[in-house]
């Protein structure tokens, strides 16, 4: 068969796309079928990470940590796929999360201007996440198609190219690449590179798009299960006078029910408590593992037991906050869970943090991400402190991560490897 294809390939110089093509397919059935079979592969990285720590116990352990067969483990979270070397909610991206042994991968949904569901991390975020910029017919479309920058004047470069200013159709002309833009290009192929020249994020590395229905059988097909995030509108609600909030909650939801996906093998989530209400009131089914995503600041009242409880109360068994708000440092500047992390598990809450792997070099405190623990942070090492805290002392059930082999790699250590 090799010799037949390169014999026509010679005959046929409009073939080599097709050719390049089929080569692709064949490399993603390749990787879906080692996934399938259990062969997770963590690399290099979380032993580096390992290396990288302070002197303890906990590195100790880690250092010491010699299985042979690393399995997948739900308390690894694939946040986008693996965004830190893959475009984020691609093919691709998806794909090598599974190989890394992220048990549950997120596909954030996002809708198109004839209300089918892909995902994307926001509505409104496809001028620094797809090469959309570059498609005239498709630039020409956006809310704010691709204008240069003026150096004379210091004018950045201006796009805005949301879900919702495409069909299904435009969106799967789409290619994903890594996050980023640069506001000071003067051509389209010049902002879709990254400003600062990180080789990451500027070698011409490429992803395919997806619809959220093939999500879920990708994700099906992988054996992970599933956890989307209803993306908050940037446009009116009812978009175009029709397309209601909870229409689009629901078709979400009926996406996996039309698949056959069991609610327990999904976890919904959502910034809005009204979505997540009306999952548990509603679709109660797949409200019972509705998360409710919390990145409010902290304040007496909403960090309280009883404020809490009062969630609780509602029907939400599952929340999710991002690092710094499960965590603190006490008097000798050492991890802790945070009073917020406490109170949250007094109240019979299941806590999910997000996220690893997402902050670059944690050499100068981590940034946002862990801005209550930055004076305790202060080596890449450090992550793997974190979510050690995390596990342990805070009882999250799970973490997203950009690069799950670090996740995958402390539970498989650490014992909380999903059984056979």
């Amino acid at each position: 068969m090799r010799l037949i294809i390169m014999s026509r390939m010679t005959q046929c110089a409009s073939c080599a796309g097709l050719f390049l093509v089929l080569a692709a397919s064949l490399a993603i059935a390749k990787s879906i079928e080692s996934v399938q079979t259990g062969d997770v592969q963590i690399g290099s990285r979380p032993m580096a990470l390992v290396r990288d720590m302070d002197e303890s116990p906990l590195k100790e352990r880690l250092l010491s940590c010699d299985i042979e067969q690393f399995k997948a483990s739900e308390f690894s979270i694939g946040h986008r796929g693996a965004p830190l070397n893959y475009p984020e909610h691609t093919r691709e991206s998806y794909i090598a999360a599974a190989q890394m042994g992220a048990g549950i991968v997120e596909c954030d949904v996002a809708f198109t201007k004839d209300r089918e569901l892909v995902c994307r991390h926001a509505q409104d975020d496809l001028h620094t996440t797809t090469n959309i910029v570059t498609i005239p017919k498709l630039n020409a479309k956006c809310t704010q198609p691709f204008v240069p920058a003026d150096p004379s004047t210091g004018t950045p470069a201006r796009a805005e190219c949301r879900t919702s200013d495409l069909t299904l159709a435009e969106f799967r002309q789409l290619q994903g690449k890594m996050t980023g833009s640069n506001p000071m290009a003067t051509s389209p192929e010049a902002y879709i590179q990254n400003a600062n020249g990180d080789q990451q994020m500027t070698r011409d590395r490429r992803g395919t798009v997806m619809t959220h229905r093939e999500s879920i059988e990708l994700f099906q097909a992988l054996g992970v299960k599933f956890t989307p995030e209803l993306k908050s509108p940037v446009v009116d609600m009812p978009f175009e006078g029709e397309y209601s909030q909870k229409a689009y909650a629901r078709q979400m939801i009926q996406d996996y029910i039309d698949a056959g996906i069991h609610p327990a093998h999904v976890w919904p989530q959502s910034f809005n408590l009204e979505d997540v209400l009306f999952w548990i009131e509603e679709m109660p089914e797949f409200g019972r593992q509705a998360v409710l995503l919390d990145s409010d600041a902290t304040t007496q009242s909403n960090t309280s037991v009883e404020f809490l409880k009062r969630l609780k109360a509602q029907g939400v068994h599952f929340l999710a906050p991002p690092l710094w708000k499960l965590l603190s440092t006490d008097e000798k500047g050492h991890i802790v869970p945070s009073a917020y992390a406490k109170n949250a598990r007094t109240a019979g809450l299941n806590l999910i943090a997000w996220t690893v792997e997402r902050s670059g070099s944690l050499d100068n405190g981590g940034g946002w991400y862990y801005s209550s623990v930055t004076e305790a942070i202060n080596n890449d090492g450090d992550v793997l402190t974190v979510i050690d805290v995390l596990a342990q002392d805070v009882g999250v059930v799970g973490v997203f991560s950009d690069w799950p082999a670090t996740t995958t790699f402390y539970a498989n250590c650490m014992g909380l490897a999903d059984p056979d």
